[in-house]
């Protein structure tokens, strides 16, 4: 499908106004909807002339189900699936659809057996390896290219300093803006190399909450000041590099809104103010999903959340759960020059969408990249290698807690073991941590923090952690003789670790993140 060689030109004058409005909506797609429910979004597309869609796992995964009130399907066939939904919902456009997903760390975000690549705070880790980024960022937009997605809505460039946050963490490459920066930049590169498009979120910075925005609105007090020093730092300057669209978050920061702490996606000030004039960003800007609960719950009257959205700056309006009421209340209410303002940046983004002629570069395998990543993001936060070599030949006991698909760095430990030396004094422990968001400890059972921790008071322990490092925070983690963090449980980064503790490779990494208090120092 393409469009015409001359399109805004020619699609300024040929489309309807309210065609226009509708091209700046995005609303969800679901890879497991049932035929009914694909025939309702059918009709919208039909009706309403949607500009795009962003596809989603399922209804039951979406955000604000949070994680378990409604039962998640898995469907094997995933990506055969959005493949043939996409073909689908582009028959029934009369315009080309923009197709967008959240694949930070590649399809296998939202789509099972598709590549799955490190989180952000494994990237982080990694030290002056900027290409390894580009080759993430391009990897995923070579999958994103195959299955028929246009816009990749990544990377996060959030600085996770709350170690409390309990929905960015793992996403962000850290808490360092320089590092954040530099690595944003260059998985966006990768990103352009294959002719997706990126975006960059969440403005203004959604790294200090507690809040999970899905739910309720996180309140940041910090001064304009404080955070133009530091949480907008990455997005001023990842704008003056280049890029193509920025996600505007649902955030409460009164100091950027007049005192008034309006939510950012609904706020002229921060979007049409500080994001436009000041920081001088002319690319497209998108909302957060407007469904998730910390926006959506303000406005229970049907189309007036995508009007004040629309009014505060936003081009595209994500995942607007009433687009024609939101549709209406613009055509009744918005300056026919805003309108066609809006309308000529999306429609530009998918003239470069449906017209690119990119060359696509080598592409690893999967599996050799990871590998490459596990060899430089593997650390080592305290402790030695003769620590580790003597802990060895002195002989030890394996030890596992949680739970992994793959769990072979604990089952080589366990034959290692086995045929040394025995020593009951010498623990060596490998904590899989089941769940990579901290809600209700990592899903950790609580009689396994108990024994974790009596293990790291009572004797000689050496710890390999793979996960997301916060989980430490739950435990007395300074009294490991060695710590050492692998991140993901991949088979790749097991694989790196075993030889990092049989001292065939030193580990290179640097832990992006500072893990603040132990459970020692009353860490709540």
């Amino acid at each position: 499908m393409s469009i015409n060689p001359n399109p805004y030109n020619t699609a300024t004058k040929t489309l309807s106004i309210r065609e226009k409005v509708g091209q700046l909506f995005m609303p969800a797609a679901f890879i497991n909807d049932t035929e009914e429910e694909i025939l309702e979004l059918e009709n919208l597309i039909k009706e309403q002339h949607v500009g795009g869609l962003c596809f989603f796992h399922s209804r039951a995964s979406a955000a604000t189900n949070f994680e378990g009130k409604k039962k998640i399907k898995y469907n094997k066939q995933s990506l055969k699936t959005l493949k043939d939904l996409i073909q689908r919902y582009q028959k029934a456009a009369k315009y080309p659809l923009l197709i967008s997903i959240d694949a930070e760390w590649g399809l296998a975000m939202r789509i099972e057996n598709t590549p799955q690549y490190p989180y952000a705070i494994t990237l982080g880790a990694i030290a002056n390896q900027d290409e390894l980024i580009f080759k993430v960022g391009q990897q995923i937009a070579h999958d994103c290219r195959e299955a028929g997605i246009h816009w990749n809505l990544a990377p996060v460039v959030d600085i996770n300093n709350n170690p409390n946050n309990p929905v960015i963490g793992y996403r962000s490459f850290g808490e360092d803006k320089v590092n954040i920066t530099k690595k944003s930049m260059a998985f966006i590169r990768g990103t352009e190399s294959e002719g997706v498009f990126s975006c960059i979120k969440h403005f203004p910075g959604h790294g200090d909450t507690a809040t999970d925005s899905h739910l309720g609105l996180p309140l940041i007090g910090k001064s304009k000041e404080i955070l133009l020093e530091n949480e907008l730092y990455p997005f001023r300057e990842i704008i003056k590099s280049g890029v193509d669209s920025v996600m505007v978050g649902h955030l409460s920061i009164p100091s950027l809104d007049n005192g008034k702490g309006t939510p950012a996606t609904i706020s002229k000030p921060i979007i049409k103010g500080l994001l436009r004039k000041e920081l001088n960003f002319n690319g497209v800007v998108i909302s957060d999903a407007l469904n998730m609960h910390s926006v959506s719950k303000m406005f229970p009257i049907k189309g007036e959340l995508e009007w004040r959205a629309f009014d505060a700056g936003n081009d595209v309006l994500c995942f607007a759960e009433h687009t024609p009421e939101g549709i209406e209340s613009i055509l009744d209410k918005a300056d026919p020059q805003e309108i066609e303002e809006r309308f000529k940046r999306v429609w530009k983004l998918k003239e470069r969408a449906f017209n690119s002629t990119y060359k696509p570069g080598p592409i690893e395998a999967t599996d050799k990249l990871n590998q490459k990543l596990a060899v430089e993001s593997l650390t080592l936060v305290h402790g030695s290698r003769p620590i580790l070599d003597n802990f060895r030949n002195q002989g030890f006991t394996s030890v596992v807690f949680g739970t992994s698909p793959d769990c072979s760095f604990a089952e080589q430990l366990s034959l290692i073991a086995n045929k040394g030396k025995k020593n009951k004094d010498n623990i060596l422990i490998t904590l899989y941590p089941p769940k990579v968001k901290p809600q209700r400890n990592f899903e950790i059972k609580e009689e396994e923090l108990n024994d974790l921790d009596s293990l790291l008071r009572t004797k000689n322990v050496i710890l390999y952690v793979f996960g997301n490092p916060y989980v430490l925070h739950h435990l007395p983690y300074h009294l490991a003789q060695c710590l050492v963090l692998g991140y993901q449980n991949f088979k790749a980064f097991q694989e790196v670790a075993i030889k990092h503790f049989m001292g065939q490779l030193e580990a290179k990494g640097k832990l992006p993140v500072s893990l603040g208090p132990n459970k020692d120092q009353n860490y709540e």
